[in-house]
């Protein structure tokens, strides 16, 4: 999602995932129409039809009121006024203590209005008392003393006023929740085809069929016709380069078979170029196997290591495992990550003679990690020397025999099936080439 430059502060409070997303889409129009709604209900209802309806009782009130202005006595208002405000439904009566206050429930909105008014309305008022929501009392100061007015509630207040509130937040959540469901079978395909293209991105083939709308199985198609091809290209790939160095052995045999038959003075250089046309074989080979044909599976990954680095390392120089967090098992290709660690661990060598591999456990991935003490590879230089076949002998070769120049290309291949990459630094412990294999997790 793209946003101005003076809306970027949004960025941060928005759902990073594609579900968080769409509800945010589908709840905030929702709540923002009941908010309106509540509002222009509150409005109206409490206010303008609170007011009319106070208004209304106020006129009665004032009627009873001038009665008992007129009238000389206490006992004479009790005789010819109260009997007619019983009739209109209030119950009047002399209240003995001057003691008074307002009386309202925190929540009671309407009752701000009802007060509102009959105050306005109406003179001397003391106190008004509403309690509840089915009894109101109005104390009024007469001639007599404090005069004591209740009614009902609901003649200042409409009956049931939260039911369109209930009404609202009820349907509001039943339509938001079915409306979820629709959405997350909508946007299922979606993490599917999302799923499908992050194995893949890791090595791994998992079944995928397109569904949904229809720009999702667009999407879809697209992604099966990518990986069809992207399979081919591997497939082919590999095919040719094994064509290639399995036509090959049958000459070099044949070479080694006339080469023994000259004298030792002339053979030895001529079969070390044989050794060395053999090693560059056995390099393609290994490049051209890559990791398509191979299945992940768990590993202890610290006791795998030590076995590499035993094998990689056996009377060559000293290789240790410096560190290893990597407590779990995590999901690999063995022979995938054992051919990559070996040719770091190979190459190691022939321009150091001190060997660090390590393991360390990442939030969302782990690093493995090879370190030499020998003249590491300049920074200019680290991006070139992951390609296939490139070697950088002017930088790195001094007399340590001659590579194929497929170490760390396989390395880079490796991590890729892994769903991670490789990475060339300067170690700072031993000086040399650090080289980290980042495996997604």
């Amino acid at each position: 999602m793209v946003y101005p430059m003076k809306f970027a502060w949004l960025k941060r409070y928005v759902p990073r995932g594609l579900y968080g997303r769409a509800a945010l889409i589908l709840i905030l129009p929702v709540v923002t129409l009941q908010l309106v709604v509540s509002v222009i209900f509150i409005q109206r209802h409490f206010e303008d039809v609170t007011s009319q309806m106070t208004r209304a009782l106020s006129g009665e009130l004032i009627f009873v009121l001038d009665g008992v202005a007129a009238q000389a006595s206490p006992e004479a208002v009790q005789k010819t006024v109260f009997p007619v405000a019983r009739s209109l439904g209030l119950d009047p009566s002399f209240r003995q203590s001057e003691t008074t206050q307002n009386q309202r429930r925190w929540y009671d909105f309407s009752g701000t209005v009802v007060m509102r008014e009959l105050q306005a309305e109406i003179e001397g008022i003391q106190a008004i008392e509403l309690p509840d929501d089915k009894l109101a009392r109005v104390i009024i100061d007469t001639q007599f003393g404090p005069l004591e007015i209740g009614f009902d509630r609901e003649r200042v207040s409409a009956s049931n006023p939260h039911q369109l509130l209930v009404n609202l937040v009820f349907f509001g959540i039943l339509i938001t929740f079915i409306a979820f469901l629709y959405l997350r079978n909508q946007l299922r395909p979606i993490t599917r085809l999302a799923a499908a293209a992050e194995a893949f991105g890791r090595g791994r083939h998992v079944p995928y069929s397109p569904a949904g709308a229809i720009e999702v199985r667009a999407a879809g198609s697209a992604f099966l016709d990518m990986r069809a091809r992207i399979e081919r290209q591997i497939e082919q790939r590999t095919l040719l380069l094994s064509g290639v160095s399995h036509d090959l052995r049958t000459p070099l045999t044949r070479l080694r078979l006339g080469l023994a038959m000259l004298e030792d003075e002339d053979r030895h250089a001529l079969e070390q170029e044989v050794e060395d046309m053999q090693h560059m074989l056995d390099g393609f080979l290994s490049f051209a196997r890559g990791a398509s044909e191979l299945t992940a599976e768990p590993v202890d990954l610290c006791g795998f290591l030590a076995e590499i680095i035993e094998k990689a390392s056996a009377g060559r120089g000293t290789a240790t495992l410096a560190h290893c967090d990597v407590e779990a098992e995590v999901l690999v290709k063995k022979m995938v990550v054992q051919r990559a660690l070996g040719n770091l661990i190979n190459n190691a060598f022939r321009y150091g003679t001190t060997v660090h591999v390590s393991a360390m456990q990442m939030k969302r991935s782990i690093v493995l990690r090879v370190e030499d003490n020998g003249p590491g590879i300049p920074e200019d230089k680290r991006e070139e020397a992951m390609k296939p076949f490139a070697r950088l002998e002017p930088a790195r070769n001094q007399n340590k025999g001659s590579g194929v120049g497929l170490g760390l290309a396989i390395a880079a291949d490796a991590a890729r099936a892994h769903g991670g990459m490789l990475r060339l630094d300067r170690s700072e412990k031993l000086g040399g080439l650090q080289a980290d294999i980042v495996i997604a997790i």
